[in-house]
């Protein structure tokens, strides 16, 4: 197994003020005030419709136990923290003066406001808060009502592998303490209000040690396909970008909801050459391409990644044509799942427009994903480190545990 540590490489790299300054710098566009009033407006409609998976009805960016020591070494990666990193404590409501109770969900959605949070921290940051608001007087009860939460959060969107994962890694991390066998029930809470805290701020994280670990990979002059919208892999370009490389991206449209157009967008906006290609252009222009980066909904067993519809034959053609396909995937995401074809995970769904009116009589594939299996990938770009395909059932195993 090849592997390199997000602290290794970040410690490289720590006389380079003037890249160290640069990589702070880095944050998604705000949105404009009719962006963020249409997003809120569709985050309190999100799951309307049973039938369409809410991880697609709003959009939101691609989305285990952690070992000790991947905190220690992430937490060495990311130091401190700089301000602009640290999500506010005000920006989620932790008391109602109203004397309203509490809801995981409501928590959630609050979180999910931030256009720069992942669905998967947003659940690690409401399960927190969870403890904090807790009024549970034994370790017992306040596991219960975690369970129950983290249950709660699941069930919200069952088509999200992130959500599922993170939840899951969350109450392992976070229970699995030695604050369990404290004598003293408001000293095991803070402890474990220290540790939930401290997982989200590294999942909060990940995404930039994730671009740091990718640089090497990047060289003047090379062309990167890219497909859909995935923030990790944005990061990853932006850090490129700001490290003065250069390089020019393809966009795949990202059909039906055009994911790629607005990856394209924000592209040009850091002056990146780009090109955009419709999605069955992928094979024709193949012998332009160096390498290909997507990111992940999910991390499985097998090495391999459920991912945005598509994926799958990009691989195909990459790899009948010796291209590198990298994933950008975060920890959270790897999943206690191995599916063996196409068909053995429930679909996520997604509205489909054509654009002109569909016979009753013809049916539509609505599915969202699919499975990419592990031998058509090169290498996975996670804070866990570098590593290829076949070390992730290993990285599962300590995770889960």
């Amino acid at each position: 197994m090849w592997y390199r540590s997000a602290s290794f490489i970040l410690d490289k790299q720590q006389n380079d003020d003037v890249a160290k300054a640069e990589s702070r710098q880095i944050s998604p566009p705000t949105p404009t005030p009719a962006e963020a009033s249409s997003m809120a407006g569709t985050l309190q409609n999100s799951n309307s419709n049973n039938n369409i998976s809410a991880y697609y009805q709003t959009r939101a960016a691609h989305h285990g136990v952690v070992t000790s020591d991947w905190l220690a070494q992430a937490q060495a990666a990311i130091g401190s923290g700089d301000p602009e990193d640290v999500i506010s404590e005000n920006s989620s409501a932790r008391t109602d003066d109203s004397g309203k109770t509490f809801s995981v969900i409501d928590e959630f959605n609050n979180w999910r406001k931030q256009p720069n949070l992942a669905e998967a921290v947003a659940a690690i940051r409401a399960l927190a808060s969870v403890i904090r608001s807790s009024e549970a007087t034994t370790m017992m009860e306040l596991e219960i009502e975690l369970k129950k939460a983290s249950d709660s959060l699941k069930s919200w969107d069952t088509t999200s592998i992130s959500l599922t994962a993170g939840c899951d890694l969350f109450m392992r991390y976070v229970t699995r303490t030695s604050a369990l066998e404290y004598e003293d029930f408001n000293s095991a809470k803070s402890r474990l209000l220290e540790r939930a805290e401290k997982f989200g701020e590294i999942s909060y994280k990940a995404r930039k040690i994730i671009a740091m670990l990718s640089q090497d990979f990047i060289f003047d002059g090379c062309t990167i396909l890219v497909h859909g919208f995935s923030r990790v892999v944005l990061e990853i370009l932006k850090t490129a970008a700001q490290n003065r490389k250069h390089f020019r991206v393809l966009c795949t449209e990202g059909r039906p909801d055009r994911t790629g157009l607005r990856l394209s967008n924000e592209l040009a906006k850091l002056d990146v050459p780009v090109k955009l290609l419709i999605d069955s252009a992928v094979a024709y222009s193949m012998d332009e391409v160096d390498m290909v980066f997507v990111g992940a909904d999910g991390v499985v067993e097998s090495g391999g990644i459920i991912n945005m519809m598509g994926t799958y034959q990009i691989a195909l053609v990459a790899k009948s044509m010796n291209k590198p396909v990298y994933v950008a995937a975060e920890s959270y995401k790897f999943a206690r799942l191995y599916p063996l074809d196409q068909k053995d995970m429930g679909p996520a769904l997604r509205p489909i427009d054509f654009g002109v009116p569909i016979p009753s009589k013809v049916e539509v594939e609505t599915s969202a994903r699919d499975y990419t299996p592990p031998q058509y990938l090169s290498l996975l770009f996670t804070d866990l480190g570098v590593l290829t395909p076949s070390a992730v059932s290993d990285e599962l195993i300590q995770l889960y545990l």
